[in-house]
């Protein structure tokens, strides 16, 4: 099992609901690109507990990185992956681990359930299970903080892209795409629960917003520059898509959704520019 983090407080709580768990992993990897000593002393907590746990530091930057590190480092069969910002449910390793034996070559996500009083920017809560196996225009469909798969699959789609680029927030959705391109299906079942905390305050989730918009049309633009007819279906979905949640929001009076129109507005089409220009920064 892996978990990519900064070294937040939020990752203590993280490891608690995995210890909490009636199952464990036959190794947790912790890998930590932050520099608070704290988490090397809640890695040990685990192993004191009997759970095979190992810190490893990092110097790379970003969720992919961190990710691909992680990754790398697994020596099992399949592998599990969640976020320092969730909490799993008690049987969510068990069930994850039953699902993967018997799938085949997939990849597992489920539900992102908001956890907490406030917002979060990602939840997930469709009640049905759903096989995806070409890629959708009207959203993305796998959620990197509740994901397991056989570790053969990285043969055929490879490693997250850690492009600057992407790391705004749309390598997940890039690798997705990725694996759904590869006709590696992607399998949502709703009994595989994890909790996303509401951490955030309200200038912090709209931050949120405008970083994955940015991502997501950065995103767009790497296919674009590449010449991907699909991709440009959805760049050109999205550019239309802000203006509207601005419209309905301010009509409707929902904040919320205006806030996500205009992070939309804000983010998507220098996104893409950035993209096309493959790197190079823009004022």
């Amino acid at each position: 099992m892996v978990i990519p983090t900064v070294g937040r407080p939020l990752l203590e709580g993280c490891l608690e609901s995995i210890a909490a768990g009636g199952a464990w992993p036959a190794e947790l990897i912790v890998v930590d690109q932050g520099a608070s000593p704290a988490v090397a002393g809640w890695v040990e907590r685990l192993r004191v507990r009997g759970i095979n746990a190992r810190h490893v530091p990092s110097a790379r930057t970003g969720i992919a990185a961190g990710t691909n590190q992680g990754l790398q480092l697994v020596r099992t069969r399949f592998v599990a992956v969640t976020h320092d910002d969730c909490r799993v449910s008690p049987d969510w390793l068990a069930s994850m681990a039953e699902r993967l034996r018997g799938a085949g070559e997939v990849i597992l996500t489920g539900r992102l359930e908001p956890e907490g009083d406030g917002e979060v920017p990602t939840t997930v809560t469709h009640p049905h299970r759903i096989v995806y196996t070409r890629p959708l225009l009207d959203r993305d469909v796998l959620f990197p903080a509740n994901m397991g798969l056989p570790v053969r699959v990285l043969e055929r789609v490879g490693w997250l892209d850690e492009d600057p680029l992407l790391r705004w927030a749309a390598e997940d959705n890039d690798w997705a795409y990725r694996a759904l391109r590869a006709k590696v299906p992607i399998v949502y079942e709703p009994a595989l629960v994890v909790g996303h905390l509401a951490w955030r305050d309200r200038s912090e989730l709209a931050a949120t917003y405008r970083r994955y918009a940015r991502g997501q049309g950065c995103f767009y633009g790497k296919w674009l520059r590449r010449g991907d007819p699909f991709i440009a279906l959805r760049a050109a979905r999205d550019l239309l898509r802000g203006p509207w949640l601005v419209l309905r929001g301010l009509v409707t009076g929902n904040r919320a959704l205006a806030g996500m129109g205009r992070a939309e507005v804000a983010g998507i089409g220098p996104g893409i520019l950035a993209g096309l220009l493959h790197g190079r920064r823009l004022p």
